[in-house]
């Protein structure tokens, strides 16, 4: 035998030794970690049949473009601030309480301290919630901003608000799915989409 030839099985022996070990018993429970099953998908997808042009709503405020409107009734002046917040407020005293029935007395206010909640706001990542505002967060001055008719959809940068005669107006934030619907009778923590046939 060559001395190449020894040298290699010599080398293939001692590989097979080191590779090879006592056997490992486990004597603990076996344990399996199950993901959580994602959430179910959305299955209502928002309407575009009734949308607006956006541009029509779209005024600068404090250097910002917003999309602001006026609800038919003149009552309620609303904004969709892109990509941070849609929200509305009472435009005879924005100022003053939000005078929606069953609101709630008090909410944290920009100090931490409870105070009259002004407005109803959904963020991009949270819940709906009544809010303690500026007297012009989601208005405009001097004139009020143009009105949604009933109806007609305003979408843009990740909102959308409508106004219908039935449930009052409705916004959504299209990121996380959380929106708000009220008149001055009754809220809801959730949208309401203007039906397709709606005229």
């Amino acid at each position: 035998m060559n001395l190449a030839t020894a040298a290699a099985l010599s080398g293939s022996a001692l590989l097979l030794c080191a590779c090879s070990g006592p056997t490992v018993i486990n004597t603990e429970e076996r344990t399996t970690t199950t993901a959580a099953p994602p959430a179910a998908a959305s299955t209502t997808v928002a309407s575009n049949a009734h949308l607006v042009n956006a541009f029509d709503y779209a005024a600068e405020v404090d250097g910002r473009t917003g999309y602001y409107f006026t609800s038919p009734s003149g009552r309620w002046q609303c904004a969709i601030k892109p990509r941070v917040e849609a929200g509305c407020q009472n435009a005879d005293a924005p100022a003053s309480g939000i005078r929606i029935t069953d609101a709630p007395d008090d909410v944290p206010g920009p100090d931490g301290e409870p105070a009259a909640p002004n407005a109803i706001r959904v963020d991009r990542d949270r819940a709906a919630e009544f809010a303690v505002v500026t007297a012009t967060a989601y208005g405009l001055e001097p004139d009020p901003a143009e009105v949604l008719p009933f109806n007609r959809i305003l979408a843009v940068a990740g909102f959308r608000c409508n106004v219908q005669e039935a449930s009052g107006i409705s916004c959504l934030s299209e990121t996380s799915g959380a929106g708000f619907t009220f008149s001055a009778e009754e809220y809801a923590t959730s949208y309401v989409d203007v039906p397709p046939d709606a005229p």
